[in-house]
């Protein structure tokens, strides 16, 4: 009886142990923006923007609470996560050029982006 007892609680136990961390899944988003010019060559200190637009009722377009700005590295490169996937425009601005793009952010997943700011 208490052997019965006791195999039933641990394989209750187990049960439980696995389900709750067979559950946890890695739901972060990660972007990499790479921005260079038109011939290639990386450009750094680059300010790039990550934001959402979407449509109001009334039919204007404004832009969304979700956003993101950053400075790209000397290689060019500057990272962002995000908890929940998303698409999102992305404006990378050097001086008075400028370039522009669209990124779509999967679950669990990394994205790389490259920008030509021309």
């Amino acid at each position: 009886m208490k052997l019965k007892l006791f195999l039933s609680s641990l394989t209750l136990g187990l049960t439980v142990l696995l389900s709750i961390t067979s559950c946890e899944k890695k739901t972060d988003c990660k972007l990499i923006i790479t921005t260079h010019d038109v011939n290639g060559n990386v450009i750094g200190a680059a300010t790039v923007k990550l934001y959402a637009n979407v449509k109001t009722p009334s039919g204007s377009t404004v832009e969304a609470d979700l956003k993101a700005e950053g400075v790209s590295d000397a290689s060019g490169t500057s990272t962002y996560t995000f908890k929940l996937p998303a698409i999102l425009d992305v404006k990378a601005t050097s001086g008075s050029l400028q370039g522009i793009g669209i990124v779509k952010l999967e679950e669990g997943k990394t994205v790389s982006k490259d920008i030509v700011i021309k």
